[in-house]
């Protein structure tokens, strides 16, 4: 008997050391089984436009929670002036007495309520001259953010209760008591007469804490603090600014030249309390409670 190269009388699968290969046929997946499995890319890229600018909006698929202090922050210095100055900036609170908080659930005393949010994304906005602005935001966000603002450009999306019980939204205004969103100093209710100017204000130090979100109803009649698609920071080439819009399409948040910043909050408040020595007080932000020692 002949033996070939391999030493076997003939060319077999077990001879060459090769493993046999099983073959099967794929079958469709039934919906219920499909129904079962749940994911998200990790980036979605949305190419979105209006009349004057084109956008591209890169969102993440995570979830953030967080508890975040920062000693000082300075953003758009420029001009002899600063478009958000801020100290003792933080995002999310440490709960000061057992109970329930803002978003309807129950925390023991010393818990971290953290801020919450979803989907974090970068969106340019392009015109004809090139990058006309971008901005970073959450395509779903709430949690507490509190700090002693100093100058603030953007909305804050504040009511405001008068001593007639007429609520009003809140509005910005700069030390003279001139209405504006660049550089603001001042909130309060804007002067029934000329709402170009303050009818009554408080310095924005006084609101110390608020809390970003929607209400929403808590299913007994009250309300809690939902989730926004609002907040976010932009950045701003022209005076024209730019129209963002909202990641689920129902708002157009018209953001001007400099750092913009939208805040939106389910919060009302009496003026008089802003208007007091204390005003709106800080949550605990640090794991030792700081109180009035903090400022």
């Amino acid at each position: 008997m002949k033996l070939n190269a391999y030493g076997c009388a003939a060319l077999t699968m077990s001879c060459l050391g090769l493993v046999p290969v099983t073959l099967a046929d794929l079958k469709p997946i039934s919906d219920a089984t499909m129904g079962e499995v749940t994911g998200q890319a990790f980036m979605q890229v949305e190419n979105l436009s209006d009349t004057s600018h084109d956008f591209t909006r890169m969102t993440l698929g995570i979830d953030v929670e967080t508890r975040v202090n920062i000693d000082d922050v300075k953003v758009g210095e420029i001009n002899s002036g600063v478009d958000f100055a801020a100290s003792h900036m933080a995002l999310g609170h440490i709960a000061r007495e057992d109970g329930v908080q803002y978003n309807g659930q129950a925390y023991a005393k010393g818990d971290t309520v953290p801020f919450e949010a979803t989907q974090p994304y970068i969106e340019l906005a392009e015109d004809a001259s090139g990058l006309a602005g971008f901005r970073m935001g959450f395509g779903q966000a709430r949690g507490s953010v509190s700090s002693l603002t100093s100058s603030f450009s953007g909305n804050i999306g504040l009511k405001l209760t008068d001593s007639a019980g007429v609520v009003h939204d809140a509005a910005l205004f700069d030390a003279s008591g001139q209405a504006t969103q660049y550089r603001a100093s001042q909130i309060g209710i804007a002067n029934s007469a000329d709402p170009s100017t303050c009818g009554e204000c408080a310095s924005l130090s006084k609101l110390q804490s608020l809390f970003v979100g929607a209400a929403q109803d808590d299913g007994s009649g009250g309300t809690v603090t939902g989730f926004t698609e609002d907040f976010f920071i932009g950045f701003q080439r022209d005076d024209a600014g730019v129209k963002w819009q909202s990641p689920g399409g129902a708002n157009v948040i018209d953001a001007g030249k400099g750092v913009f910043i939208n805040l939106p909050t389910s919060m009302t408040v009496d003026m008089s309390q802003l208007q007091g020595p204390d005003g709106i007080s800080r949550l605990q932000t640090h794991q030792v409670d700081m109180g009035t020692k903090l400022f």
